[in-house]
């Protein structure tokens, strides 16, 4: 709405560019058209303001079709007011000068109008149609029906109404009866689901026994090929172990050959070193021989030479002893007698052990020149 600011005795009105203003003064238009801005005087001043964009109007009402049925028209509408002067004119739109607001509603009074005629137009229309005419072909009817209508009402015209345009949403019966419209719709739907239901079993229960075929087939196939594979396997096993005993008697063969030139070769080397050992024996035993011989006839002479120089020193010295005097005799049989003798640290003498060794010593003296005697004897003995 218009803008309107107060002085201590006039008014600012400020528009708007969608509102066409119409200032009279003194039954005189002082001001008019869109976007307008002045002064005035609210005493004097007569304001009217018209909109002039595009207005939407939605629209729903009942009618009846020619088979008593009743149905709602759900439409909208786009008018706008071409000739704003005249629409001051023919409807209330003036202004406030206090306020910028409408002293009327006009807006409502169009919306009634424009309301009532394009329901006119189109109950004369669904008046002449069956109750399927109007639901299948009555949208399209109404909406070119009440467009002729209003395009060519004269009081639209005169008022400086224009009609941009009519949109018919749906043509609707009532609720028990659109259900009773959609049953057998529906059911020839269900029957329609049920048969492509049974059709999708039985595909699936001709697949399921495809499928089961196949599997069995399958089976059967794998069965084949693994009776095959046996047989195969079976075959495979025998060459192998006929080609490993083949293998297995070569490498005996091999072997024993091996093992025959190995004796062969053994018995050869140890018959060869058994006859170099017999005569390197024999080399050895004949170089001992002679080294034998040769060492006993060189021992014979030594033990020869020794013997006899033993025996002339055997017989210088019992040559020497013979003129030697008993005691001196006895001292060097004492002496050499103490020779023998194990070491004695502590002697003790009694008299009666003193007595006995003078007796044995003087027995033993006496003995002495009997073994010097015979001693000597057996020496001259041998020298003879």
């Amino acid at each position: 709405m218009a803008d309107i600011t107060r002085r201590l005795f006039v008014s600012h009105f400020r528009g708007s560019p969608t509102n066409h203003v119409v200032h009279l003064r003194r039954g005189k238009v002082a001001h008019e058209g869109t976007g307008q801005a002045f002064w005035f005087r609210p005493l004097s001043a007569v304001l009217a303001e018209v909109p002039v964009d595009d207005r939407e109007l939605p629209m729903l009402f009942h009618a009846r079709t020619k088979d008593f049925q009743d149905v709602v028209v759900q439409a909208s509408m786009t008018f706008r007011f071409v000739d704003p002067a005249v629409a001051t004119q023919r409807l209330d739109f003036a202004v406030d000068p206090a306020s910028g607001q409408w002293r009327a509603t006009p807006l409502e009074q169009v919306a009634t109008l424009l309301t009532e005629l394009a329901q006119q137009h189109a109950l004369t229309l669904v008046a002449t149609l069956e109750l399927a005419d109007a639901l299948a072909s009555g949208t399209a009817a109404v909406q070119e029906r009440v467009t002729t209508g209003l395009a060519a009402d004269a009081r639209l015209t005169e008022t400086g109404i224009g009609v941009l345009g009519v949109r018919v949403v749906a043509v609707k019966p009532e609720a028990d009866v659109e259900r009773a419209l959609r049953t057998p719709t529906r059911e020839l739907i269900q029957q329609e689901a049920d048969r492509a239901g049974f059709e999708r079993r039985a595909l699936a229960v001709e697949r399921e026994r495809a499928i089961t075929e196949n599997e069995l087939q399958s089976k059967i196939e794998l069965a084949t090929r693994e009776e095959q594979l046996v047989a195969q396997e079976g075959a495979n096993a025998r060459r192998r172990a006929t080609e490993q005993a083949a293998a297995a008697r070569i490498a005996a063969e091999g072997d024993s050959d091996r093992a025959r030139i190995a004796a062969e070769g053994e018995a050869e080397r140890a018959r060869i070193a058994t006859a170099a050992n017999a005569e390197r024996a024999r080399i050895v035993a004949e170089a001992d021989a002679d080294a034998l011989r040769t060492r006993s006839s060189a021992n014979v002479e030594d033990l020869r030479a020794v013997g006899a120089a033993e025996a002339e020193n055997e017989a210088a010295k019992l040559a020497a002893y013979a003129g030697l005097d008993r005691g001196v005799l006895f001292a060097l049989a004492l002496r050499e007698f103490a020779g023998q003798l194990p070491e004695i640290g502590t002697v003790n003498l009694t008299p009666d052990v003193l007595t006995g060794l003078l007796a044995k010593l003087a027995n033993g003296s006496a003995g002495s020149g009997a073994i010097g005697s015979g001693t000597a004897g057996a020496v001259g003995g041998g020298e003879s």
